[in-house]
């Protein structure tokens, strides 16, 4: 399954985790959501042939309160 990793900053906490992997594992397609709040790094695993839609990504992360600044 496609995957991309995205660097995120603001994440400090477990909370932090939990909520941006609610907010991204709730959006259509999305398979898996691991957040590593020590690399600041979110993965973002989804079915099917395409690859993650980095600006809707961005968008969720963004409404969660963080930013994403790029695809690691």
């Amino acid at each position: 399954m496609p995957a991309a990793t995205y660097a995120v900053s603001g994440m400090s906490c477990g909370h932090c985790k939990a909520t941006l992997t609610k907010a991204i594992g709730e959006l259509d397609g999305v398979s898996g959501v691991e957040v590593d709040l020590g690399s600041g790094h979110v993965t973002v695993t989804v079915t099917g042939a395409a690859e993650p839609d980095d600006g809707v990504i961005a968008e969720v992360v963004d409404e969660a309160g963080y930013e994403l600044t790029g695809r690691v």
